[in-house]
């Protein structure tokens, strides 16, 4: 699996970082889907520029605990970019010219080697171009003179950001292996269980490298099957404030989502699942991948013979819509059905490859279409006439129709469960598309 590139927006506060992510996230082109991020004031969105998709994200609106610790707290934020991020967008206000601060994030950024575009904001008129001459003084190259505002010159600003980046389209250079990432909040046990899974000498093959900025990736040899495990718990040793790792973590998390064939989202027994562990959950089905529910620290819970039916019940009630997940409960600590995460990790993939026939799909679902027809919003009736399945891993399903249009929201979620009652894709997001027959 082949990762999408992550561009990073960074600056001092008030030159316009969050303009700039609002206007390229809302514009009719290049908006996918927005992904809140998982802390207070960090927004994370997957964009689509001319055919071209990334990740955005936005490391604005930082609240430093004191005054004091302001420019450690910007800092902090450039060296995240760097260490996290394949692309930087370096943020300057062009009305107010360079400012001490943005000399000490420009050098940061001169040190590394990723790609750096320096983008003069608030030009908003040919009168104010000149503005952005004065800031070739920072040494990142030819300045990008925009207003997010007025979204002037965001198109001409979105090439450069994408220029080399690979098309949709292009054909992926497929990793023959399982692709399993261990992710979830902090603090769940994630370190523990990628420690449990490889603490056993006969599964071990070698330790391979990732990227430079991602963690080390092991293969796992499970009964003659080769699984490559993206461990996301790794993170830098350096005294950062509470906010920096949370944003680190995060950003390590979509990363490995990028990468990843299935997701192991890792939740704590002890305490419970919170907005921060959906947020996850939801990243992992917007990309597509395969996934299920792992409840660590099982060890710590007092049990009765309900016990488990009851967390699993309230679980899916949080899950909502995606409550068809597998869900397990685990302890790294005493090693308890921890081989059941490699196996269920085989499980998701496989269904994620499932392709179900065109004549087993029409012979099972057109009679359920017929017993529970759709309701149109408008007099005309919507008949589905012809399903088939267009792809695999993930899978995508078309239902051919008079209405494509017309097919409600709620209809399309039934039309999901029914697949999932008859052929099953356990852990698996469903993509379903309608065509006019």
């Amino acid at each position: 699996m082949v990762s999408s590139t992550v561009i990073a927006i960074i600056g001092r506060p008030n030159v316009g970082k969050s303009t700039l992510f609002n206007r390229i996230l809302g514009m009719r082109e290049a908006i996918v889907h927005d992904l809140p991020g998982v802390t207070r004031d960090r927004k994370y969105g997957q964009a689509e520029w001319s055919g071209k998709s990334f990740t955005m994200i936005d490391t604005g609106g930082y609240v430093p605990d004191s005054e004091d610790i302001f420019e450690k707290a910007i800092r902090e934020q450039a060296e995240i970019a760097i260490d996290e991020a394949d692309r930087i967008v370096f943020v300057v206000d062009g009305t107010q010219g360079i400012l001490p601060l943005d000399r000490t994030i420009a050098s940061i950024l001169r040190k590394s080697r990723k790609p750096i575009h320096l983008v003069v904001n608030k030009i908003d008129s040919g009168r104010r171009e000149p503005l952005a001459a004065e800031f070739h003084e920072l040494g990142l190259g030819d300045p990008i003179a925009v207003s997010a505002l007025a979204g002037r010159q965001i198109g001409d600003f979105l090439d450069s950001i994408t220029a080399g980046m690979r098309t949709n389209g292009s054909p992926e250079v497929r990793e023959p292996r399982l692709q399993l990432a261990i992710v979830g909040k902090p603090n769940v046990g994630k370190s523990s269980l990628v420690n449990a899974l490889l603490g056993k000498p006969r599964q071990v093959v070698t330790d391979i490298p990732g990227t430079t900025r991602d963690p080390i990736d092991s293969v796992l040899k499970f009964h003659g099957e080769e699984v490559v495990l993206i461990d996301t718990a790794g993170l830098k040793k350096k005294k950062r404030t509470k906010e920096s790792l949370e944003f680190f973590s995060t950003l390590r998390t979509l990363k490995a989502l990028d990468r990843a064939d299935v997701a192991a989202i890792v939740f704590d027994a002890v305490r419970g699942v919170d907005h921060q562990d959906l947020h996850i959950v939801e990243a992992a089905l917007e990309r597509k991948r395969g996934a299920f529910i792992v409840v660590n620290k099982w060890d710590l819970v007092e049990k009765d013979s309900r016990t488990a039916r009851t967390y699993e019940e309230a679980i899916r009630r949080r899950l909502g819509m995606h409550d068809y997940l597998p869900i397990l409960f685990v302890s790294a600590l005493t090693k308890q059905r921890i081989v059941q995460i490699v196996e269920s990790a085989l499980e998701v993939q496989s269904e994620r490859s499932k392709r179900v026939s065109t004549s087993d799909l029409n012979d099972v679902l057109l009679p359920v279409i017929r017993k529970t027809p759709p309701l149109a919003p408008t007099p005309k009736e919507i008949k589905i006439k012809y399903i088939t399945q267009l792809k695999t891993d993930p899978p995508v399903v078309a239902f051919f129709c008079n209405e494509p249009s017309l097919v409600p929201e709620s209809y399309r979620r039934f039309l999901a469960n029914a697949l999932r009652d008859h052929f099953g894709f356990r852990g698996v997001p469903l993509t379903l598309v309608f065509k006019r027959k």
